[in-house]
C-alpha cells in the first residue's frame, strides 16, 4: 500500500543515536554509524523521530510500504524486554562472569598510587560497568552518586578514576555502537534505586549526544527530582 513513512538521508546523518531513542516502536537502529529504518511495518508514519535529529536527516515520504503492524511491534517490545529481565537473573544468580554483579571495598581515604609500585589505584566500586549488562536493582545503588559515562572518555581523560569515578556507582555505554534504547533501562534504576545525584561525562562528538539524552529522558521519566550535571571531554583529552 501506499502509505506514509519516514526517509533518513545518510548524507545528512551523523550517527548520534538520537533517532533510535526518539522511535518507540524500534523501527530505527543504526547500521555502520548511520541510522535506517530497518522494518517498515515498525514505522507508524507519526514521525516522533523527526524532532530529535539534530541534522535534519529525517523527513517524510509517500511510498509503497507494508502496514503499520502493532501486534509485532507489541511482540518484539515483549521479547526485549524477556531478553533484558533474563540478562539481569542470571547476573544477580551467578551466570556469566562477565555479567555477574560484584561489589569492591574502597579505602575510604583517596590514593593516588599504591605504596612503593607507582601504579595508579582503581576507583571502581562494582561489576559489571556496562548499562546493558548492569541489573536494575542492586544494593550498590542505594544511596548512591551515579556516574554515566560514555565508553571514549575513560580512554581520553587521563585522570579519569580520580575525577569521576571515585565515590560514584559507574555505568557505561555507547549509543551508537550499541542497538538499545538505554533511557528505558536507566528509568527502571533510577526509578527503583534511592539514586542520589547523576553525573553524565560524554565525549564532544555529536554521536555521545545520545547517551546525554536517554539519560535525561530517564531523569524525566523516572517521576523523581535527582540533581544531575554533565561534564564533557574533548578528543585530545580536556576537560571543556
Amino acid at each position: 500500500m501506499i502509505r506514509q513513512v519516514i526517509k533518513i538521508d545518510e548524507e545528512k546523518c551523523n550517527g548520534c543515536g538520537l533517532c533510535v531513542n526518539a522511535c518507540h516502536e524500534g523501527a530505527i537502529g543504526l547500521v555502520h554509524g548511520k541510522a535506517k529504518l530497518m522494518r517498515d511495518d515498525y514505522c507508524d508514519g507519526l514521525g516522533d523521530c523527526l524532532p530529535s535529529c539534530p541534522t535534519g536527516a529525517i523527513s517524510f515520504e509517500q511510498r509503497e510500504a507494508a502496514d503499520y503492524d502493532e501486534a509485532a511491534v507489541m511482540k518484539a517490545k515483549a521479547e526485549k524486554a524477556a531478553k533484558e529481565r533474563q540478562m539481569q537473573e542470571k547476573a544477580m544468580a551467578g551466570g556469566c562472569p562477565g555479567s555477574r554483579m560484584m561489589q569492591f571495598q574502597r579505602p575510604a581515604a583517596p590514593a593516588a598510587v599504591t605504596e612503593g609500585s607507582g601504579q595508579a589505584v582503581s576507583e571502581l566500586r562494582q561489576w559489571p560497568v556496562q548499562i546493558k549488562l548492569a541489573p536494575v536493582n542492586a544494593p550498590y545503588f542505594q544511596g548512591a552518586d551515579l556516574l554515566i559515562a560514555a565508553d571514549c572518555t575513560a580512554y581520553a581523560y587521563a585522570s579519569f578514576h580520580q575525577d569521576f569515578i571515585r565515590g560514584r556507582v559507574t555505568l557505561v555505554g555507547c549509543p551508537k555502537l550499541d542497538d538499545v534504547d538505554y533511557s528505558e533501562k536507566l528509568t527502571e534504576i533510577l526509578r527503583q534505586n534511592d539514586i542520589q545525584n547523576v553525573l553524565i561525562v560524554r565525549m564532544e562528538v555529536p554521536c555521545c549526544g545520545g547517551l546525554e539524552h536517554a539519560v535525561k529522558t530517564a531523569l524525566q521519566n523516572s517521576g523523581k527530582m535527582i540533581p544531575w550535571q554533565v561534564k564533557v571531554i574533548s578528543t585530545d583529552g580536556r576537560l571543556l
